[in-house]
């Protein structure tokens, strides 16, 4: 992602302005963005077994049209879906006066989920529109994969069947709105000094804009993002030895994210402070006091931001510079021995002379 040259003012507005993302985006990297404007995108990249990417060779244009054409049915059927059952599933019925006295609690969860699963075909329009915007023009173009078949995913921002059967919310929130995530932990997470994890979460709000809804339910995702790391780090490996066993851990972790990523975005929905602060006192704060005793229960296995990280995020220049030094120093070395051995020959040769 490093980039060394100095863009010039054309290349930066058409960056910031460019018709492709001005409507929804996705974010993309600016290296990603001048590459495929220069032409330099379409190159062979055949995915390794360790999962590096190897160019081989200039290949010509491939054909966005099945891409497109996928991607556009995807935005067809998030539209109708949200259209119908969006409507007839308002996520304001949540704190309905008469649906949370009459309702049992497995009756509210189970609304809670449909409710904010309902809601999230738009985002999957609005993103998925974008991405084939993108992919019509020639840009989002990633390479081939180990069968030869192409990859239009460079600039995706979510995927849809990993959102709707994440068993984790680190999962959840590894695929939904990818672009932003990656950016936030380019700008944030790895080069916060402390509590990374509070300050990407708080960073985002900021983000998305001044409704006290995001606060509360990035606030919230805080709790619940460290809760779910503790039980996956202490829990997970007691349960995925056994085949039969994994699946029943990953059923009952796959509801227990689904339940939880929708307590944490019904202020996301709601925006204001009072009607989510009903919902949440509706429901006893439960996942809150959960979420809490997890962490005081479970230990948290702290990241490692010793040398490890230093050597991650070492600027490039200063590894050139190294490489530089390095390769002087071989340099230098091999000369002397060059040299000496030069001086040696010499000296026998006249000593044979003699």
């Amino acid at each position: 992602l490093n980039y060394r040259r100095m863009p010039s003012l054309l290349e930066y507005l058409s960056y910031n302005c460019n018709f492709m993302g001005i409507l929804a985006g996705p974010l993309c990297s600016y290296k990603d963005y001048i590459t495929f404007i220069e032409g330099r995108s379409y190159q062979l990249q055949q995915s390794e077994a360790n999962g590096k990417e190897d160019t081989k060779y200039e290949q010509t244009d491939p054909s966005p049209n099945i891409a497109v054409a996928q991607k556009l049915l995807i935005c067809g059927l998030s539209l109708l879906f949200h259209m119908t059952i969006t409507k007839t599933l308002p996520v304001e019925y949540n704190i309905d006066d008469n649906f949370r006295a009459t309702a049992s609690w497995p009756v509210r969860f189970f609304y809670l989920y449909v409710s904010l699963m309902a809601a999230r075909p738009k985002y999957y329009f609005a993103w998925t529109l974008a991405d084939a915007i993108n992919n019509a023009a020639g840009f989002g173009f990633r390479g081939y994969d180990k069968n030869g078949v192409t990859r239009w995913d460079l600039i995706s921002n979510l995927r849809i069947q990993q959102i709707e059967f994440s068993t984790s919310f680190k999962m959840f929130l590894d695929n939904w709105n990818i672009q932003t995530a990656l950016w936030l932990k380019r700008v944030c997470y790895e080069r916060a000094s402390f509590s990374p994890t509070i300050q990407t979460f708080i960073l985002s709000a900021i983000w998305h804009g001044v409704y006290p809804g995001y606060y509360l339910t990035f606030l919230t995702g805080v709790l619940m993002t460290l809760a779910a790391r503790a039980i996956r780090n202490n829990i997970r490996h007691y349960f995925v030895e056994s085949p039969s066993v994994k699946l029943c851990y990953d059923i009952v972790t796959w509801m227990a994210t689904q339940v939880a990523i929708s307590y944490t975005v019904v202020p996301f929905v709601l925006l204001s402070v009072k009607p989510s602060f009903t919902f949440y006192s509706s429901c006893y704060f439960c996942l809150h006091i959960a979420s809490i005793l997890v962490l005081l229960v479970f230990p948290l296995k702290r990241t490692q931001k010793g040398s490890k990280k230093h050597e991650s995020i070492q600027p490039v220049w200063s590894q050139k510079l190294e490489e530089e030094n390095l390769l002087q120093k071989n340099s230098y070395s091999t000369t002397n021995n060059s040299y000496s051995q030069k001086q040696e020959i010499t000296c026998r040769y006249q000593a044979l002379k003699q």
